[in-house]
């Protein structure tokens, strides 16, 4: 099998009839090599052959042991697939440094869980609950005809489903420009002017929402902006294309400009960062826990130390069904 072959997530779940949260479960306990691109996690072929040549022999030997220690009597009334115990994998969506310090409370805090990050933007998020793929989701959409953040975009996607909207924080977002801001650029409205060289996000992130929005609210076709098309995957990827001087102006967070420095930040929206939950009778027990570690005063200490999150309403149920 060539070296060059490897396979996403999606594909291997579908290959050796598992679910996506297995295969992540898998991955995290380090049984299936693997390594990201962009914001796809991949694994080699030789790897997927090598992890079911051992699964198949940790099975025949299993089932060797098995047979020699249970009576042939009761063999003949035995099941073939008891359901395994233990702990249940929880898959966490989002990109902000906040979800990798909630994921640490929730591994010290919540029992019978493993959180597992993915790292994909706010609309694939939904998508991927909707798909029943993820347990957490972390979005920040704007509605631009209503001004609201996420509520309608989660009320379209996840008709039918009873689920909980709980606030993480809320942060600054806005134009990146050069250092000095040499082409003096302070709203959105500045973005139709000829010749600005712009880096965007990819498709389906909260900030490529967020320009395509104010785009049409300020009449200006995304053609206008050259580099519409030039994507990167995190805020930091944007904000570094404006520092190298790649780009003239690219949307992001003020936390980014302020890791990657020689950039500046210019707010212009406060959006409201947001976790939804679905409300079964399975989630219930770790979404009281983890309602609890978003009001501990432990967990708010710590991203107090970090600038730009405005912690206000973090842990209050905004909307549920």
């Amino acid at each position: 099998m060539s070296s060059d072959v490897s396979y996403t997530t999606e594909e291997i779940a579908k290959m050796l009839k598992i679910s996506k949260l297995t295969v992540y479960d898998l991955i995290k306990k380090g049984e299936l090599p693997s390594y990201r691109v962009g914001k796809q996690m991949r694994v080699d072929a030789a790897d997927f052959e090598a992890y079911k040549q051992r699964a198949k022999g940790m099975q025949t030997a299993a089932a060797q042991t098995v047979t020699a220690s249970v009576p042939a009597a009761e063999r003949s009334h035995s099941g073939t697939g008891a359901a395994p115990g233990g702990i249940r994998p929880l898959v966490i969506t989002g990109q902000d440094i906040s979800l990798d310090i909630l994921v640490k409370y929730m591994e010290k805090g919540v029992s019978g869980i493993r959180p597992l990050r993915e790292y994909v933007g706010s609309l694939d998020s939904l998508i991927s609950m909707y798909r029943g793929e993820s347990d957490i989701v972390s979005t920040h959409l704007l509605d631009g005809d209503t001004g609201e953040y996420n509520i309608p975009y989660i009320r379209k996607l996840l008709v039918g489903s009873s689920y909980m909207v709980v606030n993480l924080l809320s942060r600054n977002a806005g134009l990146y420009v050069g250092k000095g801001n040499p082409l003096g650029l302070k709203s959105w409205a500045d973005l139709s002017r000829p010749g600005l060289r712009f880096m965007n996000r990819e498709k389906g992130s909260g900030a490529r929402v967020l320009l395509d929005e104010q785009l049409r609210l300020h009449g200006i076709k995304p053609q206008q902006l050259s580099g519409y098309e030039q994507e990167q995957t995190n805020h930091i990827g944007v904000a570094a294309k404006v520092a190298s001087g790649e780009a003239d102006v690219g949307v992001g967070i003020e936390k980014a400009a302020a890791i990657v420095g020689q950039v500046e930040f210019i707010p212009l929206i406060e959006e409201r960062y947001d976790l939804v939950m679905l409300k079964t009778a399975e989630n219930m027990p770790w979404i009281q826990s983890l309602l609890g570690i978003l009001r501990s005063d432990e967990f708010r200490k710590e991203l107090q130390a970090i600038a730009g999150y405005d912690l206000t309403r973090t842990g209050e149920i905004l909307f549920e069904t």
